[in-house]
């Protein structure tokens, strides 16, 4: 499972999730990927599902690239606590994924392969997301 070896504060603000991803919306590493189509918070259990899922399919064949982290605590407050008497403690890490971001990518495999184990891989998550592969470089425009 992934989490931060050390935070600044332990405990953040919620925040907001308007707006496209400005960062992280195109393929770097990998020649596939999955990316988000709705804003969510994705907590680490729900990455290492997917990642789970995907490696499984490909068996071993290529590589996995996960390009999100979850470094955002959130807090709950025990069950059946009175209001008041500060924050509640940090249970569980997501990282925040705006609509354009690639969450995954995988490279070295067939794009059927990698198309079936990117549908694995939504199925863990609970957004929607979209396929994307990348645009095979011309001959002309390679300067």
């Amino acid at each position: 499972m992934l989490l931060p070896k050390r935070v600044k504060y332990r405990r953040v603000h919620r925040g907001r999730m308007k707006g496209q991803a400005d960062r992280g919306n195109t393929l770097t590493y990998g020649e596939y990927g999955l990316q988000a189509l709705e804003p969510a918070w994705i907590t680490s259990n729900q990455i290492e599902a997917a990642r789970i899922a995907m490696t499984r399919y490909i068996k071993r064949g290529g590589q996995v690239w996960i390009k999100i982290f979850p470094d955002k605590p959130i807090t709950e407050k025990p069950a059946e606590t009175r209001m008041g008497s500060g924050k509640g403690s940090p249970e569980y890490w997501v990282s925040v994924v705006k609509p354009g971001r690639v969450m995954f990518e995988i490279g070295g495999v067939t794009e059927e392969l990698a198309r079936e184990a990117m549908r694995l891989a939504a199925y863990k998550l609970p957004i929607k997301c979209k396929f994307i592969r990348k645009e095979a470089v011309k001959e002309g425009e390679a300067e």
